[in-house]
């Protein structure tokens, strides 16, 4: 049976390829252009190692047109109408994988014991932004100028990711998927997400970003926690999307890294 060759849609093909880098494939199948142009097919048997090697389901291989893989939580482009549900498999991988640790997390602290963060949805779209900033600004236990402390943009990136890191909340930075150096994280198609969980919150940042985006990022996210949100966006020039609490966080985020009040004492 595993010499049985079958007929596979190129465009479906090309689309698994596309996961993990056309020179890879090629030197792990060599008649991969003739089973793209429809001159030799391959076995069942070739079939089945293809998809061990590109990481995706046997049977997807034999769809009519590639899947579109759908955003598994509300995804924000600020150049559209506001939220999209059509992404990359990228990013698509990275978030179902961050949702995993985010489970097993979870999981782990309610049978040992931990209480749920209080913080966590505890300011709705109603509330007054600086209250909001005020409230993260205390949690986190550090100081309005905390910001002009720093020597730069890294420092300042790191003290801010160690102080979200002590209450609870994960962050993870990635500019690939998993360990494949092939599979980049396009800052184009996002900055980051979070997984908002009363537990364990997850902020995933991409770290291809510059690292004063970075932080900005991860205050934005700071914001969707409070507001009790799960969100992806791209924050094209860190502008937000067309939808009420992108531009509530957005304005969280500017107030959080640079206060009203300093500014004008400035």
């Amino acid at each position: 049976m595993n010499c049985i060759t079958v007929d596979i849609n190129p465009d479906v093909l090309q689309w698994a390829i596309d996961k993990k880098g056309t020179g890879y494939i090629k030197n792990k199948f060599p008649k991969i252009d003739e089973w793209l142009k429809g001159t030799s097919k391959p076995t069942i048997h070739q079939l089945e190692n293809f998809a061990k090697c590109v990481s995706v389901p046997f049977g997807y291989l034999f769809l009519s047109k590639p899947p579109e893989e759908k955003a598994p939580l509300p995804y924000f482009r600020t150049l559209s109408d506001g939220i999209s549900t059509t992404i990359s498999s990228e990013l698509y991988e990275v978030i179902m994988e961050i949702k995993k640790r985010q489970a097993w997390m979870r999981e782990y602290l309610i049978d040992n014991g931990y209480k749920p963060l209080t913080f966590v949805s505890s300011r709705s779209k109603d509330s007054p932004v600086k209250g909001i900033v005020e409230d993260i600004i205390k949690t986190l236990g550090i100081n309005n100028n905390w910001a002009e402390k720093q020597t730069n943009w890294s420092a300042a990136l790191d003290f801010l990711q160690k102080k979200v890191d002590e209450i609870g909340i994960v962050v993870v930075k990635s500019s690939i998927v998993g360990n494949n150096t092939r599979r980049k994280l396009d800052v184009s198609e996002f900055r980051g997400f979070v997984l908002v969980d009363e537990y364990a919150p997850f902020i995933f940042i991409n770290a291809a970003d510059g690292k004063a985006a970075q932080m900005f990022t991860i205050a934005h996210e700071l914001a969707h926690i409070w507001l009790g949100r799960s969100a992806s966006f791209d924050l094209h020039n860190l502008q937000p999307a067309a939808d009420e609490i992108e531009q509530i966080c957005n304005k969280v985020a500017a107030e959080f890294l640079v206060p009203e009040g300093s500014l004008r004492a400035s």
